[in-house]
């Protein structure tokens, strides 16, 4: 079924248009989009890593809610700007024009809806930008709305506690915990047998950077396996333990986002005159659910 890693009750796509309508407390309703890529993760992982994860680690966050929490997954974004991996096959990308745009039009539609808080909860490091611009454009088309953008690792969680000092400070694809995730999440995705280790040359800038490259590069830049870390010791274990304070964390993120207010800007917004027109509401619905 299309709802995938999220629980069926936590799907907004298995409500109809009359559920929805009538949804109490909509403005303080969570919607969460995990938005990941397909590109290539070395000979080991599939290319559907980053959507994966992202997924499964936002159905594992609501399958821990109380039912008291109102929040709901939309169909994740599974595929990215991934072009810094176009060397390999099974590779597919969009521009970050197009992400953004996708972004913006997802947004426009949530806020039509009545929606007023949007979580996206990112699984690919190559596209934070696009996200991020088209949350900062929904911002000033509305501001009533609360839009938050993350990666899926920057919340509190047990990733690094697995990994030695190198995997720490050097590992950007393919690597430790994304490969003990999909131990995880997938394990018959995963070709532990073809696992390679393979990292980045020291960046000869060391007042800008002591460990990640901080130029412009291309997964093939590093080699042809496209690894850029060492999936070598990843265990299932690890990966369930990692996946399950991703999940602990992101529970609570969903919780906060439900209960936080934020700044509301009363002013004329700019950019949304052509969103304006008739949406069917609570009392239309309510046409249709009283009895004949």
């Amino acid at each position: 079924m299309l709802h995938g890693y999220i629980p069926a009750n936590r799907f907004l796509p298995y409500l109809s248009w009359t559920d929805i309508a009538t949804l109490e407390n909509k403005a303080n309703t969570v919607i969460v989009l995990p938005t990941g890529a397909i590109e290539q993760h070395g000979p080991h992982l599939p290319c559907a890593v980053d959507s994966v994860i992202s997924s499964g680690v936002v159905g594992h966050a609501l399958a821990r809610l109380p039912a008291a929490i109102p929040a709901y997954a939309i169909p994740p974004i599974t595929y990215g700007k991934s072009d810094e991996h176009l060397h390999f096959p099974g590779t597919l990308t969009l521009t970050g024009e197009t992400l953004l745009h996708t972004i913006l039009e997802i947004g426009e539609s949530l806020y039509r809806a009545g929606f007023r808080k949007f979580l996206m909860v990112n699984g690919h490091g190559g596209q934070p930008q696009p996200l991020q611009m088209a949350a900062r454009e929904l911002r000033l088309r509305h501001g009533d709305m609360i839009i938050i953008m993350q990666d899926t690792f920057k919340v509190p969680n047990c990733a690094e506690s697995f990994m030695d000092d190198k995997e720490r400070q050097m590992a950007m694809h393919a690597g430790h915990a994304e490969t003990a995730l999909m131990l995880a999440l997938a394990p018959d995705t995963v070709q532990m047998d073809k696992a390679v280790a393979n990292y980045p040359p020291e960046f000869p800038c060391p007042t800008l950077s002591t460990n990640k490259p901080m130029a412009a590069w291309a997964s093939y830049d590093f080699g042809p396996s496209g690894v850029i870390g060492d999936p070598l010791p990843s265990t299932p274990e690890q990966g369930a333990a990692i996946l399950d304070s991703l999940a602990e964390s992101w529970a609570q993120v969903i919780t906060e986002v439900h209960q936080m207010t934020w700044v509301t800007r009363a002013e004329p917004a700019w950019g949304t005159g052509q969103w304006q027109g008739k949406v069917l509401d609570h009392n239309d619905a309510a046409a249709f659910l009283t009895p004949r």
